[in-house]
């Protein structure tokens, strides 16, 4: 860390130790015990401006505040089944752990990125037509939560050091111009840093699928979660796309995101072992990530063992609280901030590249109604 960097991280640490009881309590269970790499994902999102970077996290810590973010946990969806809908239809797992160290060659990945999780997420064919749009952010939100609170402390233990990041392996498998016109619901999902989506890649990929509530709530209030985007069965609309996003983000961001030949099993084998790859990097051919219930590895599905214990951990939680109305049936509702000026130009530039493309392909009339808010 820089000289600057450091007084920046200092004078943020500062103006936190300010904060009443309540946000302090908060802080606490955001961070799990590590307040200076937290307070430093806070700096990286505003360019190590103290100021701009306190504001963002007091803005976190009241959004979790008033939507009661540190209880999540113990709000499991209920039935069994709604939530199996939610998995069949919001694609995303942990798949497993990058490679530790004996194994890797030694130009293929750094010291740092050893033991880390890798998350697959199905962005073409996520759907989210099984539940409302509450059930699918509430499950958003859970993941985020069950990943900083479980899976990265947990990985931390096992390797006798800090772990705060993961990376994302998207796949775009589905993703097609012609199910542009389909598009009905406007949340942004997928890029957050929960997906571009938190770095405005997400804004790209689902924003073609169904997409924008969960990568703002990534963006401000999950910054710098992840390593690396790999983007893989990229077919020509998100190249397109990407084309024209690409020059609008920071430098930082697009450094994260590589796009990978076909299914990328080749590039990942080299920061993974082939357990840890993806299911739908392991197969030859073109068959779809969503329709692979039959695959024993499919980490996208409620019976994967990631999934089972995540659920399971929920219950569990609930009923530790002896509360009854936290397993009541029911959606919860949970505000979503406004999105960064930058998300929303990032935006309008897919929404316009679209409208050209359709030009192009004589489907104009089929995209007139196509806004991507």
């Amino acid at each position: 860390m820089g000289i600057a960097s450091q007084d920046a991280s200092e004078q943020l640490s500062a103006l936190i130790d300010q904060l009443d009881a309540k946000l302090k309590h908060t802080f606490q269970n955001m961070h799990q015990g590590n307040p200076k790499h937290t307070l430093a994902r806070f700096l990286k999102a505003r360019e190590w401006n103290a100021l701009k970077a306190n504001k963002m996290l007091v803005d976190c810590l009241n959004w979790r505040m008033q939507n009661q973010i540190d209880d999540i946990l113990c709000k499991p969806i209920t039935p069994a089944n709604l939530y199996r809908g939610i998995r069949d239809s919001q694609l995303m797992g942990l798949s497993g752990y990058t490679k530790q160290a004996r194994f890797r060659l030694v130009f293929s990945v750094p010291d740092c990125t050893w033991g880390v999780p890798v998350f697959a997420i199905g962005a073409g064919l996520t759907t989210f037509d099984k539940a409302s749009v509450n059930y699918y952010i509430q499950s958003h939100i859970q993941m985020n939560e069950y990943r900083d609170r479980v899976v990265l402390p947990a990985a931390s233990r096992k390797h006798g050091r800090y772990i705060g990041t993961c990376f994302k392996v998207l796949d775009m498998t589905g993703l097609k111009f012609s199910s542009l016109s389909n598009l009905k619901v406007s949340i942004c999902y997928y890029f957050s840093s929960y997906f571009l989506f938190v770095s405005p890649l997400l804004y790209l990929t689902v924003g073609i699928q169904l997409v924008s509530l969960m990568a703002t709530i990534d963006d401000l209030n999950y910054p710098e979660k992840t390593e690396t985007y790999y983007i893989v069965n990229a077919p020509y609309i998100f190249s397109a796309c990407w084309k024209v996003v690409k020059p609008l983000l920071q430098e930082r961001t697009r450094r994260k995101v590589q796009v990978l030949d076909g299914c990328g099993k080749d590039e990942l084998l080299k920061i993974m072992d082939y357990a840890s790859l993806p299911h739908f990097c392991k197969r030859n051919g073109s068959r779809s990530s969503r329709y692979s219930s039959l695959d024993s590895d499919d980490c996208y599905s409620f019976d994967h063992p990631f999934h089972q214990e995540f659920y399971n951990y929920i219950v569990q939680q609930a009923k530790s609280k002896n509360n009854e109305s936290l397993i009541k049936h029911g959606s919860l509702h949970v505000d979503v901030p406004e999105p960064d000026p930058e998300g929303i130009e990032i935006i309008n530039t897919i929404e316009s590249e679209l409208h050209k493309i359709g030009n192009q392909n004589g489907v104009t009339r089929s995209l007139s109604g196509l806004k991507i808010v």
